[in-house]
């Protein structure tokens, strides 16, 4: 009988079945650990095109910024569209920039702070939405272990119930509670491993991206120095 019933207990081993025969909290466990491995790879991808995405319109709009354009031709095209990235900023700096003069600024320490302060607040902005849902790698990789260490520690607790009740130690008896926790283990390792090596390569990518903006940011802000001193310097003197 010892036989048969070691027979039927490993005739049937596929995952779906252990799943199956798995209690209920560890059947939640292993569905809360399968629903956040989709959400990582759904960041994942969204990232991965993202952050490429951003790095094309960086290089264009660098090309077209470095190009010898004129910089009201270059706002005039840019000041209707949704911008992102680079090209916002530059946006929100000519914006300050254009209507500073238009209300006849005289100060060019307080002009050149405003527009600091616009790239600043625009720049923050930027940097946040390259870092959205970053946070969510970061909890699953670090949570996923021990969510999945949850389940075996219940699934061992169910063959120290299945032992208590039949009284005995055979194979039969403790193999299930011992396959189930071994399989949220699983589960939990396949959801936390990808989350954990992809926060680390996209935060990488978001602080380069935003170290780009930075220099831009910088950059831009001595060009906009240099006019400045240009335009209100002959205004200052005339007074």
């Amino acid at each position: 009988m010892e036989q048969v019933g070691l027979a039927a207990a490993t005739a049937d081993v596929s995952l779906w079945s252990l799943f199956m025969q798995a209690g209920i909290v560890v059947k939640l466990v292993m569905l809360g650990l399968i629903a956040a491995s989709v959400w990582t790879w759904a960041i994942v991808i969204d990232k991965y095109l993202a952050y490429g995405r951003a790095r094309r319109q960086f290089d264009k709009f660098e090309q077209v910024f470095w190009s010898g354009q004129s910089l009201e031709e270059l706002y005039r095209s840019l000041s209707e569209r949704n911008n992102t990235g680079l090209a916002s900023i530059f946006v929100a700096a000519m914006r300050e920039w254009k209507k500073s003069f238009e209300r006849g600024a005289r100060s060019p320490i307080g002009l050149q702070m405003r527009i600091d302060r616009a790239m600043d607040v625009t720049l923050a902005r930027e940097t946040e939405y390259l870092g959205a849902r970053l946070g969510s790698l970061a909890t699953i990789g670090s949570a996923g272990p021990f969510i999945g260490l949850f389940g075996t520690v219940v699934g061992i607790m169910t063959s120290f119930q299945a032992i208590a009740g039949s009284k005995s130690t055979n194979l039969a008896v403790v193999a299930p509670g011992i396959a189930e926790a071994l399989l949220a283990t699983a589960i939990g390792l396949v959801a936390a491993i990808p989350a954990v090596i992809a926060y680390n390569k996209f935060s990488a990518d978001a602080g380069k991206l935003s170290a780009r903006m930075e220099g831009f940011a910088d950059e831009f802000s001595a060009i906009l120095s240099r006019q400045i001193d240009e335009k209100l310097q002959p205004r200052q003197a005339a007074q």
